[in-house]
């Protein structure tokens, strides 16, 4: 079958799309030629206008009107102008004292008399100083304490939730100097009772100066072996907690009494 063929349309050549700019550019610029040429406006002739002047006023007075300071700073054509410019002057007058002096015919002896009558028939208010004082001096009360114990104690330490129950009579001790405190180190088990006492050196050992007793240490040691303190708590010993966890540390220290060394001094 045949198909009819299709139109060829022509494209335009450049030199045809020049021709039709140039046409449309010459119709534009004709058009700004005819409608571009306006004629001025020229104002309407004013005519029958009602106008203000003033009677009998002479030219240099519309001269004046002009000024603009005529009603701002004074002047002899403003408001006031006599009194603000044309001031008269004031007369000066002087006056010279010719008079001799004269003393006053007054008794040396009355001199202050006016004064002292003043004062001893008026009363006046006393005036009190208020002056801050020193603070009195108080000295500090300070407690004598004795150099000496009074007697052998014993102190805790580490275990405060386990009051100490056996009652401890300690002595003194005859010495002829101070002696160290008797550090015992204790381990106690649940029940309150004493598995284990260690005795440990005091803290200042290092000195030179430290007087120890064997006597009162081994004392110490064995007041400590024989101690009762009260038991832990019920949960320490339950199922969930270790039977060594119920183990607690402390430490006694014995602070001893000396007493001098004389025949009747006893234990």
């Amino acid at each position: 079958m045949n198909t009819a063929a299709e139109p060829i349309v022509p494209k335009w050549t450049w030199m045809r799309w020049l021709v039709v700019v140039a046409i449309v550019l010459a119709f534009h610029v004709l058009l700004i030629f005819i409608f571009g040429a306006r004629k001025p406006i020229t104002p309407a002739v004013v005519k029958d206008v009602p106008s203000l002047t003033l009677a009998d006023a002479p030219a240099q007075d519309w001269l004046n009107l002009n000024d603009a300071t005529l009603f701002a700073l004074p002047s002899a054509n403003g408001f006031a102008g006599m009194m603000w410019v044309e001031l008269p002057p004031l007369p000066f007058r002087r006056q010279d004292w010719t008079e001799p002096p004269r003393w006053l015919a007054l008794p040396a002896g009355e001199l202050g008399a006016d004064f002292h009558h003043f004062v001893q028939t008026n009363q006046f208010v006393q005036i009190q100083l208020e002056l801050n004082l020193p603070p009195p001096l108080a000295a500090p009360v300070v407690a004598m304490q004795p150099p000496l114990p009074a007697a052998s104690t014993v102190q805790v330490q580490g275990l405060a939730s386990r009051g100490l129950l056996t009652a401890m009579k300690l002595p003194s001790w005859p010495f002829e100097d101070v002696i160290a405190p008797s550090v015992v180190q204790v381990l106690v088990d649940a029940n309150g009772n004493v598995v284990s006492a260690v005795l440990l050196p005091p803290e200042n050992a290092l000195e030179p100066n430290v007087i120890r007793d064997p006597d009162a240490d081994d004392y110490a040691v064995a007041q400590a072996r024989t101690a009762r303190f009260a038991p832990a708590p019920s949960n320490a010993g339950s199922m969930g907690t270790s039977r060594v966890g119920a183990l607690a540390f402390g430490r006694l220290i014995f602070n001893w009494q000396t007493v001098p060394k004389t025949k009747n001094a006893t234990q």
